[in-house]
């Protein structure tokens, strides 16, 4: 792991660097009106967490965690939905540091799961989240309109 890595709750002031990180992941410009709009009222969502991995105050990763009682799980269930680390940064162990976040807030809120669902494009990550403990159990559908 690199020296000196902080992982803490991401604030408004962090927004530029998420936008940038969530640009890079997606490989497209985001709009940044609409971003600034979902990550504001978001930050402050209390189903939402979002994380920022710095060391020595330079921003390195990203991750959002949001929280829903579900029905077919009879409890709180937790979903990874944006997860980034600079390139510079990977297999140094700010992924896994900013994941231990996660599942750290899993415990202490008593969640049943924690789920994440990864591009079929990004075939690497299937590798990396069964490395992270995670298991492949479903398949994900979707319609875009």
């Amino acid at each position: 792991m690199t020296s000196k890595i902080n992982i803490r709750n991401a604030k408004k002031k962090d927004l530029a660097f998420v936008h940038n990180a969530l640009c890079m992941l997606e490989n497209e410009v985001l709009d940044a009106v609409d971003f600034k709009r979902i990550f504001l009222e978001n930050i402050t969502n209390p189903s939402f967490e979002y994380y920022v991995a710095e060391e020595e105050g330079k921003l390195i990763g990203f991750i959002s965690f949001h929280t829903q009682n579900l029905l077919h799980h009879c409890g709180l269930v937790g979903e990874i939905q944006e997860f980034y680390v600079d390139t510079k940064y990977r297999n140094q162990g700010v992924g896994s540091a900013l994941v231990q976040k996660v599942k750290d807030y899993a415990v202490q809120h008593n969640l049943k799961s924690i789920e994440v669902t990864t591009n079929k494009s990004r075939v690497e990550n299937t590798i990396i989240y069964k490395n992270l403990g995670f298991n492949l159990s479903h398949d994900k559908f979707t319609l875009y309109r």
